[in-house]
């Protein structure tokens, strides 16, 4: 890795928010099937059944309700949670490649800085998203990212910003760590090691990306399950409420398959989510260094 200028902090954001707007009605999905409640219809809904019953009720446009606040999510917590990791990286990196364990922990920290920074975009993600399934006396009817962010802020004063920040910046901690770790230790066993029974050796290209990016993104999926389902629960709901409460409530009406509730779409989502963001970003550094090519660092994995 060259001692020249890294790409800008921003760019991952940038690659972030290009792949979520492709993927968003999948997360719209995941998030009405982790909080509708049980007594407004089947108990385990599937991924289908809920996107039939919104584009019927509401038409197709609705599949991207709230998308204005993914791309407020993704220009916070994605942004900062893959600018920093980058930039620990490279820090970690200068002497040589860094072993997996520290990258994991850089990880894992630059992911609880993106949760940070991010909350307040979630929350409003989270509650545009569910609006449809809520009574409408219960509904926040915020018109976008913008406008909720100021009724959020007037209602419910700087606290409200911080709503379920526990575990969020846990689900983001798990998130990045499984994400971004796994990803990496799938791309270095595919390199070093000839595929069983078709016996091929994979190269460093957009095949290898695209089955790291896939199987990384099932093994994040399942670790931050139980934490995205009940973020999602907390920052939905009305008045104060703590997730132990949230957790044993719902344990005792719905079981403990609540927590892997939306499972399907959130991997659905994550999986190409995860491809689409790495492809877009290293799109990005190309183009960053056509535009300015004295001014990054190139990066040998």
């Amino acid at each position: 890795m060259s001692k020249k200028d890294s790409y800008p902090f921003w760019l991952g954001g940038v690659g972030a928010t290009m792949a979520a707007c492709c993927t968003h009605p999948l997360d719209l999905t995941k998030v009405r099937m982790q909080t509708i409640h049980p007594a407004s219809g089947p108990v385990h809904p599937s991924t289908l059944a809920i996107l039939r019953m919104t584009v019927r009720e509401t038409g197709f446009r609705s599949l991207y309700t709230g998308l204005s606040a993914s791309v407020l999510r993704q220009m916070t917590y994605s942004l900062v949670r893959l600018g920093a990791y980058e930039k620990i990286k490279a820090s970690i990196s200068e002497d040589g490649p860094a072993p997996g364990g520290q990258l994991l922990v850089a990880a894992m920290v630059a992911g609880a800085l993106g949760g940070l920074a991010g909350n307040p975009a979630d929350i409003l993600l989270v509650r545009m998203t569910s609006d449809f399934v809520r009574p409408p006396e219960e509904r926040y009817n915020y018109r976008n990212a913008l406008s909720g962010f100021i009724t959020l802020l007037r209602e419910e004063g700087t606290h409200g910003l911080f709503r379920g920040l526990g575990t969020n910046v846990t689900r983001a901690v798990l998130m990045n760590g499984s994400q971004v770790g796994s990803y990496d230790l799938f791309k270095t066993m595919l390199l070093r090691n000839r595929i069983p029974l078709i016996d091929h050796q994979m190269e460093d290209g957009l095949l290898l990306h695209s089955v790291s990016s896939v199987l990384a993104g099932t093994v994040a999926t399942t670790v931050c399950a139980p934490a995205d389902v009940l973020r999602s629960r907390l920052m939905s709901a009305h008045g104060d409420s703590h997730p132990l409460q949230v957790l044993t409530t719902a344990l005792k009406e719905e079981g403990p398959r609540f927590l892997f509730k939306g499972w399907t779409p959130a991997f659905i989502r994550l999986g190409p989510n995860t491809v689409l963001m790495f492809v877009f970003f290293e799109q990005l550094k190309k183009g960053w260094r056509t535009l300015f090519p004295a001014h990054y660092v190139t990066d040998s994995g």
